[in-house]
């Protein structure tokens, strides 16, 4: 099937005409031949340089003409969120449409075991979004579900309003990494890439340019099993990457990057979030999570723990100093906060709005040294949410 598709497009005689050594060099602006394969194909030459960590890559009108390569009906366009930042002047206006992830209720079973339980959030257009729980906590399943690698019990997921396998062009609107040894050893790595690209009706000329994009155009003719785990992680990215997808899912991405690698990652997920893309990335590295998400969603035990802006669930505390304060403490969780002991005069309240924890100390009579919103650390935050107990089976919105 794949060579039919091929054979039937007038332009796919350059598929063939790219050489092994052919590799741009970085920051060179390479034209490339974009064409996908089947109901339509449509030559699409534009201008890139954006190797991997780019802060700025060049677009051109050819870019947004992705729309056209989506057969049937339109998907979710620009989200609200995204046009109110357009029409203020905030940041460039998105290159790529807006395709909305959304978790509706889903639950999955393996026999008596439920892995993910009554699992609901959304992962919206124009930011990135940090999925996070400990290990067994279902996120690795969860996007299986996603990528229609495995059939939830009860529930959907949907991307721009179809499930993935209903999607017109999954290759060019969805990439994922979910195994990043996903590939055979003995293959170089441009090899690699070129069978994707066959699978999917992407031209070879788009293998060379996600290699420069990820930092491995030097060692494209290498084998893959003698890849480092950073440099495997890099080659998995590239496979996502390949068909200039809208939507990205990664699990794991930063695993043995080092550190300039990890912030090159940061910089390009970063500006797939400002293009409108969707970017929903799974990581235990919850430093380099504070860096680069603009939202996040926990899950433990299969449960929906805490979702929302990460900065604002950072605010969710208060820092409190009193001449007494047991006696503050339990009035507060009288009144269903939960503190948190820090010295002997210092209290962390959380689950409590900081105005309300100074009118009750006010109406106990306990006077207070000092009253200021606390910003935790993610780190910090994470151990509270995935091992208090009170905290099990409660959703904090905001």
């Amino acid at each position: 099937m794949v060579q039919s598709n091929v054979a039937a497009c007038p332009a796919s005689a350059e598929r063939s005409a790219v050489p092994e050594s052919s590799v741009p060099e970085a920051g060179k602006l390479v034209p490339v031949a974009s064409q996908r394969f089947g109901a339509r194909c449509k030559q699409n030459t534009k201008l890139r340089a954006l190797p991997f960590g780019a802060s700025t890559p060049l677009r051109t009108a050819a870019d947004t003409s992705r729309s056209s390569l989506l057969r049937g009906k339109s998907m979710t366009t620009t989200t609200p969120t995204v046009t109110a930042a357009i029409s203020s002047g905030i940041g460039p206006p998105p290159t790529r449409q807006g395709y909305q992830l959304d978790v509706k209720h889903v639950t999955k079973r393996y026999g008596r075991a439920t892995v993910v339980d009554d699992l609901t959030f959304s992962v919206p257009v124009g930011r990135v979004t940090g999925f996070l729980g400990p290990n067994g906590s279902g996120k690795s399943t969860t996007m299986k579900i996603m990528l229609g690698l495995a059939s939830p019990s009860s529930g959907t997921v949907t991307i721009g309003g179809y499930r993935y396998r209903q999607l017109p062009d999954p290759a060019g609107t969805v990439g994922a990494i979910i195994e990043s040894d996903a590939f055979h050893p003995g293959r170089s790595g441009r090899n690699h890439l070129r069978i994707l690209a066959d699978a999917t009706g992407v031209a070879y000329a788009r293998v060379d340019e996600v290699l420069e994009q990820v930092g491995l155009a030097s060692a494209a003719k290498r084998r893959a099993g003698t890849y480092s785990l950073g440099m495997r992680q890099r080659l998995g990215l590239a496979a996502a990457l390949l068909g200039d997808p809208d939507v990205l899912i990664l699990d794991e991405p930063g695993n043995g990057l080092d550190p300039q690698g990890i912030r090159e990652m940061r910089d390009l997920l970063r500006t797939h979030a400002s293009e409108g893309g969707t970017v929903l990335v799974s990581s235990h590295l919850l430093s380099e999570v504070e860096h680069l998400a603009d939202d996040v969603v926990v899950i433990h035990q299969g449960r929906l723990v805490t979702h929302g802006p990460l900065a604002e669930l950072q605010q969710t505390a208060s820092l409190v100093r009193t001449h007494d304060p047991a006696g503050l403490a339990a009035v507060l969780e009288r009144s269903g906060a939960t503190t948190e002991s820090q010295g002997a005069d210092r209290l962390i309240v959380r689950g409590m709005p900081i105005d309300e924890v100074g009118q009750r100390a006010f109406t106990a009579g306990i006077p207070l040294n000092e009253l200021s919103p606390r910003a935790g650390s993610l780190e910090e935050l994470f151990l509270t949410w995935t091992t208090d107990p009170t905290k099990k089976n409660e959703v904090i919105q905001l």
